[in-house]
């Protein structure tokens, strides 16, 4: 059954939940657990909304399967992975920064590419596993 208050409560935090987990992925750039736990808190934001407006609702706002995200994130990560052996002519998985500061980001480096992959795999298996469970249900 779902009630007005969380139907209401649901639209107002997706937005900020969505938000903290943007700045949690930022924030993981320079501390641990940027990606991962950004993405968790995404994939929550999405499964508060679909319990409280439905699931059709909420794919509807996704616009995207869910799965989608899955070979995309991956990709990315893989890309910042290599960045370093194409461009550089380093070890896998290195880390290379741009030169100066970005204002509100800081340093931009292959690390912050690879959480945003990360992001984008965690809000993807979250989804998909979670939206193929409430449907079959």
């Amino acid at each position: 059954m779902k009630t007005v208050i969380l139907r209401t409560a649901s639209n107002y935090l997706l937005p900020i939940l969505l938000l903290f987990s943007i700045f949690i992925l930022l924030r993981g750039h320079y501390l641990p657990g940027g990606g991962f736990v950004g993405g968790l808190i995404a994939a929550i934001a999405f499964v508060l909304h679909s319990f409280a407006n439905g699931l059709k609702n909420t794919k509807d706002l996704l616009r995207i399967h869910p799965g989608f995200l899955m070979p995309v994130g991956l990709g990315l990560s893989f890309l910042s992975g290599m960045s370093p052996v194409l461009f550089a002519d380093m070890p896998f998985m290195t880390g290379l920064w741009m030169e100066g500061h970005v204002p509100v980001l800081g340093s931009i480096g292959s690390a912050l590419f690879f959480d945003i992959g990360v992001y984008l795999v965690v809000v993807g298996v979250t989804l998909t596993i979670i939206f193929t469970i409430s449907e079959s249900a």
